[in-house]
């Protein structure tokens, strides 16, 4: 049997290997299930994966300056437990022009 994201329509296979994306929206979650007591709080997102559709992720790190916003990027880090852990892409470095 193929398992399929119902809501992105990716298999299996295609959610091994996430393509970077960008935070469609986002939340930073307080009172979770019983299970994730220990990782609260945590950020979930909902992504547009590059040409792929919208899928729902966690996003990495506890402090407020790790948390993805509305419009970052976003580049995948793995999966545990089948759910698919993103970080929020670095910004590139910008040097200052000699005068």
């Amino acid at each position: 049997m193929r398992g399929d994201d119902s809501r992105s329509g990716l298999s299996d296979d295609e959610m091994r290997e996430f393509p970077d994306g960008t935070v469609y929206t986002e939340t930073v979650v307080h009172s979770p299930p019983e299970q994730f007591i220990a990782d609260v709080p945590y950020q979930v997102a909902i992504i547009d994966v590059e040409g792929r559709g919208r899928v729902t992720v966690r996003i990495t790190g506890k402090e407020p300056r790790d948390r993805a916003r509305i419009g970052d990027r976003v580049s995948f880090v793995e999966r545990r437990g089948g759910v698919p852990y993103y970080s929020k892409a670095s910004a590139p470095e910008t040097h200052p022009i000699d005068s």
